[in-house]
């Protein structure tokens, strides 16, 4: 599987897992399909989404990760010292949290329907929490 297919608010998006550069993330994050959550926006990070997930562990490491995911990447924030999290980046983005710069895995791009990530980033600022779905292709 390299693909998934994502149902964001009202959008349909495609998605292509980046398995060479995240392999561990890919797979886990495989493992636990359908993925089904909700989407708000970003208190410090800039122009982004996530998706706070507490606790949850996908039994990851750091891999491929970065603090400045471009427009239409997905970064998974393995836990540590703030809470799991994914993250969706729109616009320009300095992935944070209260205690500070963090950096998340990216191992998901979308290549299909990115003309519609900003407007589901705008839409998720303006009218709060959206659902978000993943599942394989």
């Amino acid at each position: 599987m390299q693909e998934l297919k994502i149902k964001a608010g009202p959008y349909d998006l495609v998605g292509r897992l980046e398995l060479e550069k995240a392999p561990a993330t890919c797979a886990a994050f495989v493992k636990a399909l359908p993925f089904v959550s909700e989407i708000i926006h970003v208190r410090w990070s800039g122009e982004g989404v996530w998706m706070p997930l507490g606790d949850l562990s996908f039994g990851v490491g750091y891999e491929n990760h970065t603090s400045y995911p471009a427009p239409g990447q997905l970064i998974l924030y393995p836990g540590g010292i703030s809470e799991t999290e994914i993250l969706l980046a729109y616009g320009g983005v300095h992935f944070a949290s209260k205690v500070g710069q963090l950096a998340g895995n990216h191992f998901l791009t979308i290549t299909t329907g990115l003309e519609h990530v900003h407007d589901l980033g705008r839409m998720t600022l303006l009218k709060g929490a959206q659902p978000i779905r993943f599942e394989a292709i």
